[in-house]
């Protein structure tokens, strides 16, 4: 595996991993929460740099119903993380906190909420378009090829993504990203790391439905062909 590809994924795990702590608001801590929005955001312009060669074909070629879906999960994703910085930033009690006042608090903890749930989602999103790419890539890895082994991967996927719309129940995932309630509530007496099992589930489902997304426009544009 060339060094670049193992940079490539060394940096999208650990957005991931950032990602996921951060959802933890108040179980890692309000210090801790804004470095990680800090370590995320520096990830995030390092993925960029590395995939330079994506955003220079961005007006080039011809737009397929995938391309297109795949492009607009990428815009809307810049969008909530810029969203998510700015916000951020005028909440910051530590980090940023050499800036001074701290002015329209309650219009940046409503934008901050709506672009870290929505963000999550779509970058899950995002993460499904690429699956097929991802497992390729993994399968490599291997000498032979195993039906047992990739009907074993499905059936965890399968049962990751029916998790995961328990959990998005559960958790009133969609209640964060509609606006319907405004502030996070966070069990402080419940364990780190079943939270953050719960919302891995979430992301599954999220990567599930993008993954198939996918599949189905690769299917529509080859049946237009």
């Amino acid at each position: 595996m060339k060094p670049k590809l193992i940079l490539k994924i060394s940096v999208d795990a650990a957005m991931t991993a950032v990602l996921l702590l951060l959802m933890a608001y108040s179980l890692v801590g309000e210090s801790a929460h804004e470095w990680l929005g800090v370590g995320i955001f520096v990830l995030f312009i390092i993925h960029h740099i590395l995939n330079v060669r994506w955003s220079k074909s961005l007006f080039k070629g011809k737009y397929t119903p995938y391309r297109i879906a795949q492009t607009a999960a990428v815009l809307l994703v810049l969008l909530a993380m810029l969203g998510s910085m700015i916000s951020g930033v005028l909440l910051s009690r530590t980090v940023f906190e050499f800036l001074g006042g701290r002015p329209f608090q309650a219009q940046a903890q409503t934008l901050h909420m709506l672009c870290a749930y929505w963000g999550f989602a779509l970058l899950s999103l995002h993460l499904g378009l690429h699956w097929s790419n991802i497992t390729n890539m993994v399968g490599r890895l291997f000498k032979k090829r195993s039906s047992v082994r990739r009907w074993a991967i499905r059936i965890i996927g399968w049962l990751i993504a029916v998790y995961g719309i328990y959990a998005f129940i559960k958790r009133n995932f969609a209640g964060y990203m509609l606006l319907q309630i405004h502030f996070v509530f966070f069990d402080i007496d419940e364990p780190l790391i079943l939270y953050l099992l719960d919302y891995i589930a979430i992301m599954g489902a999220f990567v599930f439905a993008g993954h198939y997304l996918g599949l189905l426009l690769k299917k529509i544009q080859k049946q237009s062909t």
